[in-house]
């Protein structure tokens, strides 16, 4: 079905058009136990998009820091990206993530809002993985164009994001230069917001924020974000090094921030190790806890299950973007129906492929599995009443 690539105006300038469906607790396309529960079967229906290397920070958690460039490659022509999604038969979604997406103004033009562009024609939703740390005006070029703006926000003062937001830079950075980019970070995102944009802030749970996770919501909900998204971090990849915390400040931490939450925000949990399988008391509490609330959500994981990321620059088609995974095939001589069904046989994909109708799970990631699960078959498990 064709969608007018006109935005409508009635909700603020950023709202998606009057007819389509409203993102909610009861309807999140990025969430694999969807296409699984229609068809059967894990489908491709997520495509993300890595649209640049660059970024102006250099968290210590990134998950793809060690990536990151001082310099862009030329991007593959759009003509064969938009080839390879329209023989995706059954996406819903894109999302766009980098490094940071709008570091540089060519990107936001030839890259961004072509691509997001196509998306509303085709009735696709999108999300874009940004700091909005720049000014305002390119955000302003996509934003009619954008379904979710998500962004990054662990902090509870200016001082935080210049500790965690800057930590890997190899250079001294002032306080006051970061200050400045705290504050257009909240300004941005208000602004956003207050046009109507769909806003969602995504946290860790790690060992800076676990006992600060509640002051950080009430800054999120002060930015007028819809959804505050938590997410436990794991010390992979660019993070190897940083602390971990336990499993039981984990569960500490969602218990706190469910005590003091913002009823009206929505609040998507994801990768939590906790599953209704395990016959730990506090953690089924926790569980049902979880379902039971107004506005909450857990998703499931889409990596490797509906979603898979191409790297605009290579045409490498990856299944994560957490593991040690290489990639596992390439959009030059691919489609990506053949990339994702390759992955579906393969021994690491089979070892995690569960679904607990009863608990409306898909089972851990790879990570997860790895950290926490190592030699459980989650196939042969079933929920605990």
């Amino acid at each position: 079905m064709q969608q007018a690539l006109t935005p409508t105006t009635d909700r603020g300038p950023y709202s998606p058009p009057s007819d389509w469906k409203v993102l909610s607790p009861s309807y999140d396309p990025w969430d694999p136990i969807r296409s699984l529960q229609r068809f059967g079967r894990h489908e491709l229906t997520s495509v993300e998009l890595t649209v640049t290397h660059l970024c102006n920070m250099r968290c210590e958690h990134c998950a793809v820091g060690d990536s990151l460039t001082m310099s862009e490659a030329p991007h593959l022509p759009l003509d064969l990206v938009f080839r390879r999604l329209d023989e995706v038969q059954h996406l819903e979604t894109i999302s766009m993530t980098g490094g940071e997406p709008t570091f540089r103004l060519e990107t936001v033009r030839d890259i961004l809002l072509p691509v997001l562009k196509y998306a509303r024609e085709r009735g696709v939703r999108t999300q874009l993985n940004s700091n909005v740390t720049l000014d305002f005006e390119r955000y302003e070029l996509i934003a009619p164009f954008l379904d979710v703006m998500h962004i990054s926000f662990n902090y509870t003062q200016a001082e935080d994001f210049h500790q965690v937001g800057f930590a890997r830079t190899g250079r001294s950075v002032r306080l006051e230069t970061t200050s400045k980019l705290y504050e257009r970070m909240i300004d941005n995102a208000r602004r956003l917001a207050a046009g109507g944009l769909f806003v969602s802030a995504e946290s860790m749970i790690n060992y800076r924020t676990h006992d600060k996770i509640a002051d950080i919501h009430r800054l999120i909900a002060e930015m007028g974000c819809v959804r505050h998204e938590v997410h436990p971090m794991y010390p992979s990849s660019f993070a190897s090094g940083l602390p971990s915390i336990t499993r039981e400040q984990m569960l500490a931490a969602v218990n706190a921030l469910l005590d003091v939450r913002h009823p009206d925000i929505w609040m998507l949990f994801g990768t939590l190790p906790f599953y209704a399988c395990n016959d730990n008391a506090e953690e089924g509490r926790l569980l049902r806890r979880l379902k039971e609330e107004a506005n909450v959500t857990v998703r499931n994981d889409p990596d490797g299950r509906n979603r898979v990321n191409v790297n605009l620059f290579s045409g490498d088609v990856y299944v994560t973007d957490f593991a040690a995974i290489p990639p596992f095939g390439n959009i030059r001589g691919e489609k990506l129906d053949d990339v994702f069904a390759k992955w579906q046989e393969h021994p690491m994909q089979q070892a995690i492929n569960c679904h607990c109708p009863t608990a409306s799970c898909c089972g851990p990631n790879l990570l997860v599995s790895d950290m926490y699960y190592r030699g459980v078959d989650f196939t042969k498990r079933q929920a605990f009443p």
